[in-house]
C-alpha cells in the first residue's frame, strides 16, 4: 500500500468554518501533504491568495502549481514576520492543523515512532541541529521528569526520568529501540537493533510509550512556544470578519487554544465589561467538534482530532 503524506480530519467542517471568500486571503500554518490548501484553493477565485507555512521542507514535494499559492518554508511561530515580507497586512483566514503528519510517524527513518527501530531524531524541522537523542543526552533528570511529566501526563515520569539517566550513565540511548527497552525493561542501555527492525511491545504498554515520545517531540520542537508565539501572530492578523480553525490533538494544545480563542490572550483571563460582556476579540464559533463515526473508520486517526473556529470582532 502506497504511504499517505496525511489525510485532513474535518476536513469539510474546517473549511465550512473559515467561511472562505473567493477574493480573501488565506494562510495554512500547516501545509503537510496539502490536503487543506488544495481545498482552499478550489474556494478561491482568481484573485484569491493562500500561503501555506511547513518547517519541513519534504513537504515542498507536494507543492501546488498555481500562481495563486505561495510556499513558506518557515515555522508558524513567524507568521508576522512572513507576512511583513510579502507585504501582507490582513489576512481572511488562517487554519492550522497541529497534529503531526503520517509521513512523520510512518517514516521510519525519523524517529517519531516507537514501533521501528530508528535513530531518535524526531525533528520537525531537519535544519534544526539537536535531535531527541542529543536531548536525551542533554538533559538533566528533575527537567526530564518534568517534561514527562507536563508534555506526557505521565504520572511516574520521575521514576522513568530516573530509570533513562541511570541507564544512559553506561551507553547512550541513541535509537528508538534502546529507549523502549530502557523504559520497559530498564538495567543498562541495549545494543541498537538495525533500522527498520518491529518493536514488540505489549497493547498495555502502548499508551505511556506514545505519551512518551509525545513529550519529547514537544520538549524537542518546543511547539507550545511556537504554538502561543502563532495564535497572538494570528489574532493581530486577521481583520474584523476573518476567521481562525484550529485542528488540536492532545489536551494541552487543546487546553491553550480554547482558552485563547475564548479570551484573546495566552493566560485565558476573561475580561467582562460593567454588563457582564465577555470582551475578547474572538466570537467563537466551533467549540471542538470531533470527527463522527463514519469518519474514524475511513481515518482512525481522526479519533482525536477537535476544530476549534473563532471569528475576530469588529
Amino acid at each position: 500500500m502506497e504511504n499517505v503524506y496525511h489525510i485532513p480530519a474535518l476536513l469539510e467542517p474546517t473549511l465550512d468554518g473559515l467561511n472562505i471568500q473567493p477574493g480573501g486571503v488565506y494562510v495554512d500554518l500547516t501545509f503537510g501533504g496539502g490536503g487543506h490548501s488544495r481545498a482552499i484553493m478550489q474556494r478561491l477565485g482568481e484573485n484569491g491568495r493562500l500561503y501555506s507555512f511547513d518547517q519541513d521542507i519534504e513537504a515542498y514535494e507536494n507543492r501546488i502549481d498555481d500562481a495563486r499559492w505561495t510556499f513558506v518554508h518557515s515555522n508558524f511561530r513567524h507568521l508576522r514576520n512572513w507576512m511583513d515580507y510579502y507585504g501582507v497586512e490582513q489576512v481572511d483566514g488562517i487554519l492550522a492543523d497541529l497534529g503531526v503528519s503520517f509521513h512523520h510517524f510512518d517514516s521510519v527513518e525519523r524517529g517519531f515512532s516507537f514501533r521501528f527501530a530508528a535513530p531518535l531524531d524526531m525533528r520537525l524541522n531537519q535544519q534544526q541541529q539537536r535531535t531527541a537523542a542529543d536531548m536525551l543526552r542533554e538533559m538533566d533528570e528533575e527537567a526530564l521528569a518534568r517534561v514527562l511529566y507536563l508534555y506526557g501526563e505521565l504520572k511516574d515520569g520521575r521514576r522513568l526520568a530516573a530509570r533513562i539517566c541511570r541507564s544512559r550513565a553506561s551507553r547512550p540511548i541513541e535509537t528508538t529501540d534502546q529507549l523502549v527497552s530502557v523504559v520497559l525493561r530498564g538495567g543498562e542501555t541495549p545494543e541498537a537493533l538495525p533500522t527498520g527492525t518491529p518493536i514488540e511491545v505489549l497493547p498495555a504498554q502502548k499508551k505511556d510509550l506514545a505519551r512518551l515520545f509525545q513529550a519529547l517531540r514537544i520538549e524537542l520542537n518546543d511547539e507550545l512556544g511556537a504554538l502561543r508565539e502563532m495564535l497572538c501572530a494570528a489574532r493581530d492578523m486577521l481583520r474584523p470578519g476573518g476567521r481562525i480553525a484550529i485542528l488540536t490533538y492532545h489536551s494541552l494544545e487543546d487546553r491553550l487554544v480554547k482558552n485563547f480563542l475564548r479570551s484573546g490572550n495566552l493566560e485565558g483571563k476573561v475580561e467582562k465589561d460593567f454588563y457582564g460582556n465577555v470582551l475578547s476579540p474572538f466570537r467563537v464559533l466551533e467549540k471542538g467538534r470531533v470527527a463522527d463515526e463514519e469518519e474514524v473508520e475511513r481515518n482512525p486517526r481522526s479519533r482525536s482530532a477537535k476544530l476549534r473556529v473563532a471569528e475576530k470582532q469588529e
